[in-house]
Order: C-alpha cells, then structure tokens, then sequence
C-alpha cells in the first residue's frame, strides 16, 4: 500500500493510503477521497508525455496524479507505482 502526505491549496495536510480497490480508492481523509471521486472517470495524462489514463479507484497510478495533479504531494512512502521517465534534452 502507498502512503501519500500532502496539503491542499488552503494550507490544509492530509494523509491517506492509496488502497488500489474501486469501491474505496483511498482511505485517511475524507476531503482526499472526495477529490479522488469527484475526478474518477475522467482522462488524465500519467506523466507530461503522457499514457492518457481513466481515473478508476483500482488504479493506483491514476489516484496518485490525481492527488498529485490537484494537491502538494510532499512525501511518498510505500510501493509506489512507476512512473514514465522523461528524458533530458
């Protein structure tokens, strides 16, 4: 399981663990699981290259840029999915 701590625009923290099931995608802070639904369905680019994903609670990659899409990741512990690496020019 993933762990993420991070704070959101208004300055307030969270932490959640990333749990890779649909029907609870994560768990720790309601405002956090919140976000992730509001967003599930939705087209999102993994890394600035892309692939282009659905966000679905099952998918532990998808959750992850959402949280890091619309909140300040600050730290990442756990097994945390692989993410395309782009190269430098």
């Amino acid at each position: 399981m993933l762990t993420v701590t991070g704070a959101f625009d208004d300055g307030a923290t969270y932490t959640v663990q990333i749990t890779g099931r649909a029907d609870r995608p994560v768990i720790g802070s309601h405002r956090a699981a919140a976000l992730v639904e509001l967003h599930q369905g939705e087209t999102i680019a993994l890394s600035p290259i892309g692939p282009i994903k659905v966000v679905a609670g099952d998918d532990n990659r998808s959750v992850l840029t959402i949280l890091r899409e619309y909140t300040n990741v600050i730290e990442e512990s756990g097994a945390v999915p692989r993410m395309a690496r782009v190269p430098e020019v």
